[in-house]
């Protein structure tokens, strides 16, 4: 006679081969365990056992640790001390039974459980935030309390921030706004939930991330108002070329859609500098003979503004080789494409945006 398989606690008995409910042994002997092995001719049987208390503070804790890639940096996400997210990670092997993250010189690399378990976590926190979120039967702004993280660039920060803040405070002041730095166009802060809205132009993105067109925008040339490429006659392709220039490129590139343009016609410029930021360019350009490329929203914002001090005023001019138009998107990821608040705040950056490329337009 084969010999019966002991419960967790040792009381009870679960014969190998029975039809006996596994739930009820469970049930009458209190388990808590997570997991419960019964050798058998075939080999061991896992059979998944409810857990007595479920912290759901786990599942984010999991989620950030595996998006961090570091307890340092899950740390700093969660906002808990770096020996209570490492007691958090303890918790966490205890549970799954995996080490999760491990050694691997002076980082820490996921095991393949915890790389398996990746998407699912992420996908799984999200629903639990938004499952616990109080449902808004109607979005009352005066009294709404939530923090956007925004996403976008230094030009579009100067150009519209300072609005969208006014609109935003003026029907929901308990409404705070976060902007943070683009420095690339990677859609991963949108699907891990860090950012609430990203800005920009659109860069790789998944099939999942939501996009809404904002406004077309376009480079333009700028120098200083005595710059003697003024006032001498048609402003041509060769002239432009001929001159020296600066460009902005957050990755130290000097070559870009002008440059093709130029090339079809035979001609090359000269890039004598390169620098992270348009603001910068316009710096440099405001001060030397250089020639900047910016988009003409920036100029525009920028125009009445003195870009360093003791720097002169600048002009724009339009480019004398055609360039593709650069559309401004606003991108979001699909979870919140019901929530009240987030589409409010989406409606107004669209007004926002709209409103003052008509004021632009206008002005030109």
């Amino acid at each position: 006679m084969k010999p019966e398989c002991p419960t967790p606690s040792g009381t009870g008995h679960i014969r190998p081969g029975s039809q006996q409910g596994i739930a009820e042994v469970i049930i009458s002997e209190g388990a808590s365990a997570a997991l419960y092995t019964c050798s058998r001719r075939h080999g061991p049987v896992r059979y998944p056992l409810p857990m007595a208390d479920i912290d759901l503070n786990l599942l984010i804790a999991l989620d950030a640790l595996l998006a961090e890639g570091s307890v340092a940096g899950a740390a700093r996400r969660l906002g808990l001390s770096g020996s209570a997210t490492s007691r958090t990670l303890a918790r966490l092997r205890t549970a799954t039974g995996d080490p999760l993250l491990v050694r691997a010189g002076r980082g820490m690399v996921p095991t393949p459980h915890a790389t398996e378990l990746r998407e699912r976590v992420r996908d799984l926190a999200q629903d639990a935030q938004a499952v616990l979120r109080p449902v808004v039967a109607s979005l009352d702004l005066a009294e709404l309390k939530r923090t956007f993280t925004i996403r976008s660039n230094e030009g579009l920060v100067e150009g519209f921030a300072a609005h969208l803040v006014t609109a935003v405070t003026a029907v929901a002041p308990n409404v705070r706004l976060h902007f943070a730095p683009k420095p690339d166009k990677d859609v991963r802060a949108l699907r891990e939930g860090l950012v609430d809205l990203e800005i920009g132009v659109l860069g790789k993105s998944g099939p999942e991330v939501r996009l809404q067109t904002l406004f077309r925008d376009h480079f333009v040339g700028a120098v200083r108002e005595d710059h003697p490429f003024l006032g001498r006659g048609k402003i041509t392709a060769k002239r432009y070329a001929a001159c020296g220039h600066v460009v902005a490129s957050r990755r130290g590139h000097e070559r870009g859609p002008v440059d093709e343009a130029l090339a079809a016609l035979g001609l090359s410029r000269t890039v004598v500098v390169v620098v992270p930021s348009f603001r910068a360019a316009l710096a440099v350009a405001s001060v030397s003979d250089l020639v900047a490329l910016v988009p003409g929203s920036f100029f525009n914002a920028m125009e009445g503004h003195q870009t360093k001090p003791g720097s002169g005023v600048m002009r724009s001019f339009p480019l004398p080789v055609g360039t593709e138009a650069i559309t401004v998107s606003q991108m979001w990821h699909p979870r919140f494409d019901a929530d009240p608040a987030h589409r409010w705040l989406r409606g107004l950056v669209l007004a926002i945006c709209r409103q003052q490329r008509e004021w632009m337009s206008s002005t030109v």
